[in-house]
């Protein structure tokens, strides 16, 4: 088995947050905020923005951190520590940038999320820490 650090980033602008489609990886057909993989010697809110850049072009600020989740994925016999941050939109439309990994973006309710959602996603709703 496998052990991986992810991190998740919800960016919100005028109530709502942004979710994407995920594609062609684990999870595909879940929607999901942006992130990645925590890469090493990293530190966490370095990965934050920049996946959230190379995933969506956007700028965020006001980081923080929210929780974190713990899942197993039986596809992939890995578990996932998911590290999640809020942060606030600066400016710019999302775009889709890897075309690989995200069908689509939508701006929306944090409670009139699209399902099914990404499972660490979920587990952080269950949790009501957002």
């Amino acid at each position: 088995m496998q052990f991986k650090i992810g991190i998740g980033v919800i960016i919100k602008k005028s109530g709502k947050v942004l979710i994407g489609k995920r594609i062609g990886s684990h999870g595909a057909g879940t929607w999901s905020f942006p992130g990645g993989h925590l890469e090493e010697n990293e530190r966490p809110e370095i990965t934050a923005k920049r996946e959230v850049l190379e995933e969506t072009g956007l700028e965020i600020d006001n980081l923080q951190p929210v929780s974190f989740t713990y899942d197993h994925f039986e596809e992939k016999n890995t578990d996932y520590l998911t590290l999640f941050y809020s942060a606030g939109w600066v400016h710019g439309t999302p775009e889709i940038r890897e075309k690989d990994k995200c069908a689509e973006w939508r701006w929306e309710a944090l409670d009139n999320l699209p399902e099914p959602l990404f499972k660490p996603v979920a587990s952080l709703l269950k949790q009501g820490n957002i």
